[in-house]
């Protein structure tokens, strides 16, 4: 496409070089002197020779006196050179000949080839100068207070992802790390406590509800003696027994019931085995999630220290940096940026260019800052809004005055080949991507 650009200014100098050389000829031609010669020839008749006139007769004789020795001859001499001025006279006369208007025309029918030529070539082309490199550019920033204690960036340098960049000092972080490690310790140890427990219960409970019933049944055997022994006392004859035995009696009956009742009291305690079991089981549960709270808080602990580390995300260069060795930062200030090499053209094209635009077509990209570099690239995707849409302060075009305005509609460029390694294209350079459209 150069060529042709190149190929038509060399024909418009051409052509302008051609009208200068006719003009400057014409101005010759009618600005010349006009000669005798020619005055006499312009008072000619229509016949072949002139009537001479008897003042001219007396113009033609001269004084013998009046000649000079060497000069007489010097009429003969006028007139040998007449025909010669006459010729040239008429030569001037009849202009610049057809020569330069051949030119002219040649110009003229070669330009409109070109033209015509240019036209074949760029009717499915579409491009534009309003687009630039774009790419991922992420804020680095540290989610932890404190002084910076190791920089290992410098500015515009090229990162892998994973690369230590900016560490900050650990030691806060640290103690809070060893802090949960020790509540998770202690928590552990608590569930085991919990664990001996609900074995204990499960032996221990069963236990106790068959105590209780041995109980019970003894108070039963007890209250049946003490009931015999009673009623032993009250059926022999008053003179055999004395009231004091009676009345012991008697009380032995009513403690042994007494008994009884408490046996039995002791037994619905302790028949509720399974409730006492699945307590010591909810206290094991309780203690396991005091251990996750703990693993997590550790878990939290470790991360606040790995946070100490800042590393790059991806593969890119470190631009923007403002921080230096010593420095205390916050959590959330930005320390720098870092700029992806993956690269792309975000081309702003007119909405009248749109119409035939399709993701696929081939782009060519020049860049203005290199313009050895010749990119190759495809449209990507059309975005589905203009520029103006997603303003801070769109138009609102309801109210007042409307004086239309060509939009223009991002359009997203993918880099096919074409890049240098050696020679990364900065985000924000000027480009102009040519479309070739269906």
């Amino acid at each position: 496409m150069v060529w042709i650009f190149v190929l038509s200014q060399r024909f418009v100098d051409l052509y302008l070089l051609a009208f200068t050389s006719i003009q400057s000829r014409l101005k010759q031609d009618f600005l010349v002197p006009v000669s005798p010669a020619d005055n006499q020839k312009s008072i000619m008749t229509n016949d072949n020779q002139p009537k001479p006139s008897a003042s001219d007769d007396a113009n033609t004789e001269y004084d013998s006196s009046q000649i000079k020795s060497g000069e007489g001859h010097s009429k003969d001499a006028d007139n040998e050179k007449d025909p010669k001025d006459s010729d040239e006279s008429e030569a001037k006369g009849k202009g610049p000949g057809k020569k330069p208007l051949i030119i002219l025309g040649i110009v003229v029918v070669v330009m409109l080839i070109v033209a015509l030529v240019w036209w074949l070539m760029t009717k499915d082309q579409v491009n534009t100068d309003d687009a630039f490199i774009e790419g991922d550019a992420v804020t680095i920033a540290p989610k932890i207070a404190g002084y910076v204690t190791s920089l290992s960036v410098k500015d515009n340098q090229f990162v892998r992802k994973g690369d230590l960049l900016v560490e900050i000092d650990p030691r806060d972080a640290t103690a809070q790390r060893d802090q949960a490690q020790a509540q998770l310790g202690l928590a552990v140890a608590q569930l085991h406590q919990a664990q001996v427990q609900f074995d204990l219960a499960k032996v221990q409970y069963p236990a106790q509800l068959a105590q209780a019933k041995a109980q019970q049944t003894r108070a039963e055997a007890s209250l049946m003696n003490a009931t015999a022994d009673f009623r032993r006392q009250r059926g022999v004859d008053p003179r055999a027994t004395t009231q004091q035995n009676i009345d012991s009696s008697n009380a032995q009956v009513r403690s042994a019931a007494a008994d009884l009742e408490n046996a039995k009291a002791q037994v619905q305690v302790a028949a509720q085995v399974q409730l006492q079991i699945r307590q010591a089981e909810t206290n094991v549960e309780a203690r396991q999630q005091q251990v996750e709270q703990a693993k997590a808080q550790l878990e939290s602990a470790t991360l606040n220290l790995s946070y100490a580390q800042v590393r790059a995300p991806f593969d890119g260069y470190v631009t923007k940096r403002n921080v230096q060795l010593g420095t205390l930062v916050q959590a959330g200030s930005s320390l720098f940026s870092v700029v992806s090499k993956d690269i792309w053209v975000a081309a702003n094209f007119k909405e009248s260019q749109l119409e035939r635009m399709r993701p696929g077509n081939k782009v060519e990209i020049t860049v203005d800052a290199y313009p050895d570099i010749k990119l190759q690239g495809h449209v990507d995707s059309v975005q589905q809004g203009t520029g103006s849409r997603f303003s801070a302060f769109p138009a609102e075009n309801a109210t007042g005055n409307y004086v239309k305005i060509v939009q223009r509609v991002p359009v997203k460029i993918v880099i096919d080949s074409g890049l240098d390694p050696k020679q990364p294209l900065p985000l924000g350079l000027s480009v102009d991507p040519t479309v070739t459209v269906e």
